[in-house]
């Protein structure tokens, strides 16, 4: 299991946590020093069955700069891919990509009933 964090993030801190809680073993990977790339992303995506737009970080504050709440839906597929691959805190996060899905974000009810 790979869980796909921001160390300063308290949301992430709660998933790791409940993790850890549940005697899970998984990687911890940083998502501001090792960003998913776009291949990763495009992978994830199809395996998560949601929407691409759950996949960026929509509270986060370069979302707000580069405007993109308008942008997005002139944006192709590969174009949000792409530019989800070029910063890290364009992605929601904690990502936890799993044997048989992708959780993305943190509600302990999709934990319980996925993991």
């Amino acid at each position: 299991m790979l869980f796909i964090c921001y160390p300063k993030c308290s949301t992430c801190k709660k998933a790791e946590q409940y993790l850890q809680a549940k005697g899970l073993n998984f990687t911890v990977r940083d998502i501001k020093t090792d960003n998913p790339t776009a291949d990763e992303l495009r992978t994830w995506y199809a395996a998560s069955g949601l929407p691409l737009k759950r996949f960026f970080n929509t509270s986060g504050n370069l979302y707000k700069q580069l405007g993109l709440k308008d942008k997005l839906p002139t944006m192709s597929e590969d174009e949000q891919l792409e530019l989800l691959a070029s910063d890290g805190m364009l992605v929601k996060r904690p990502l936890v990509i799993y044997d048989g899905g992708v959780l993305v974000g943190f509600k302990k009810a999709e934990y319980d009933e996925k993991l």
